[in-house]
């Protein structure tokens, strides 16, 4: 699932030609739509949610162990087509996470899949019904200590029979998750299954949405306690907080919330599954939940990794700290300098030009050692009408000092191939 919010609409211009782009050892053509950077492609085989050791992998083997007769799927290519990503989900035709300054296209009929929800519909047909999905995914967004552009997602989602028998086997679970928590040291601020804000699909019985929507809040319920449980402060119950939320593929839909270290963390979203998705899954008769988890974001909490970009650092001092199936405290090993420098420059009049755009052409420049960006001004000129803004990019390594030169260097490149790129006019 994706819940994460999606950035505006804009299309970048650039003077390129078009050829043939080599992903995962295939050929594509490239068009217009195509923005995938090297950079970008250079992440697609890394999968560190595969590598021993790694937060990211331990995460997922918590997660899975605690769903065991699940099926656990993780190395599913992340190239997809937008009607796989988008348009068996139900999203509609002008959501902004469809647009080339939110996702990254190899071609008009190809993408980076940006959520994993974009396997639902063929996982279903295969036949499954329990199943986690691990798997990196890929959103054109900005760069700071909490944003990048590849992260993980965890999906999981259960579908029964619409049936006696598979309401029975709902009420059954229930009974027995709810035995577990009621024994557990955890407070739970709950919100309705079903309400006027967050209704019933109308293909489905209300009844039955209420003991699906349940079983999704306890299954969820002991997965953040398995999670979070036994990190409070002494005495102090876990306490996990519902919120009604708002997604495309699922109604009624929720967001989670944990309150960890003094505040409140948002953890996951998810729902009762659109019967749309079921119906395109060719699985008649059913119905289920989905949920969706990003690890970075529980890892940065868990582990107190204070920067997203730390988790592809191959510095054995971050490396080192951590073991399979052990949850530990990250220990800073280092805090080298800073360096910014700023950009200024016209916007030419017949381009439209996205913060995305500036971003990704920071990381295919600078890669990781840019710690973050930030739009500083942004001046229009009264009589020519044109646009004129100013970024301040922070140069900043995790593993060692930055010299002024290298840093002069990099910078020198950036503004380079904005004109090469954008052909903008620098003040």
């Amino acid at each position: 699932m994706v819940f994460l919010r999606w950035l505006g609409r804009c299309r970048p211009a650039s003077r390129r030609t078009y050829g043939t782009l080599n992903v995962l050892g295939k050929d594509y053509p490239t068009d217009a739509t195509t923005n995938v950077s090297p950079t970008i492609l250079s992440k697609l085989s890394v999968q560190l949610h595969t590598q021993p050791a790694h937060p990211l992998s331990t995460l997922r083997s918590l997660v899975e162990s605690h769903f065991p007769a699940y099926s656990h799927l993780s190395s599913i290519s992340p190239v997809v087509t937008p009607y796989q990503n988008f348009d068996l989900l139900s999203f509609p035709p002008d959501h902004p996470g469809r647009s080339v300054t939110d996702s990254y296209y190899i071609n008009n009929d190809v993408m980076l899949r940006t959520h994993t929800s974009a396997h639902e519909v063929d996982v279903f047909s295969r036949g499954e019904t329990k199943w986690l999905l691990t798997a990196d995914v890929y959103r054109r967004d900005e760069i700071d200590a909490s944003h990048y552009p590849v992260f993980h997602q965890t999906e999981g989602c259960r579908i029964v029979s619409a049936d006696a028998a598979g309401m029975q086997e709902i009420q059954d679970d229930n009974a027995r998750l709810e035995d577990h928590l009621r024994r557990s040291h955890i407070l739970i601020q709950d919100v309705p299954h079903l309400s006027p804000t967050n209704p019933c699909q109308p293909a489905h019985d209300p009844k039955h949405t209420e003991l699906i929507a349940k079983n999704l809040k306890l299954s969820l319920n002991s997965l953040i306690l398995r999670l979070f449980g036994g990190k409070q402060a002494e005495g102090e119950p876990l306490r996990v907080r519902w919120i009604e939320a708002t997604f495309p593929w699922t109604t009624p839909s929720f967001e989670v919330e944990v309150f960890f270290r003094g505040k409140w963390l948002e953890i996951l979203g998810c729902g009762v599954i659109h019967q749309a998705t079921l119906d395109n899954s060719n699985v008649p008769n059913k119905l289920g939940w989905a949920f969706g988890l990003g690890l970075e974001r529980i890892g940065m909490v868990l582990y107190s990794i204070p920067d997203i970009r730390l988790f592809w650092s191959r510095d054995l001092r971050f490396l080192s700290q951590f073991k399979q199936g052990e949850i530990t405290t990250f220990k800073p090993y280092s805090k080298y300098p800073a360096c910014f420098k700023d950009v200024s420059f016209w916007l030419p009049i017949d381009t439209t030009f996205h913060d995305n755009d500036f971003c990704d052409l920071v990381r295919d420049v600078a890669g990781d050692v840019v710690e973050n960006v930030k739009i500083t001004d942004t001046y229009v000129h009264p009589k020519s009408k044109r646009t004129s803004v100013c970024y301040r990019i922070n140069y900043r390594s995790m593993d060692r000092s930055l010299s002024n030169d290298e840093t002069n260097a990099l910078h020198a490149q950036v503004t380079s191939r904005l004109w090469e790129q954008f052909r903008v006019e620098i003040r």
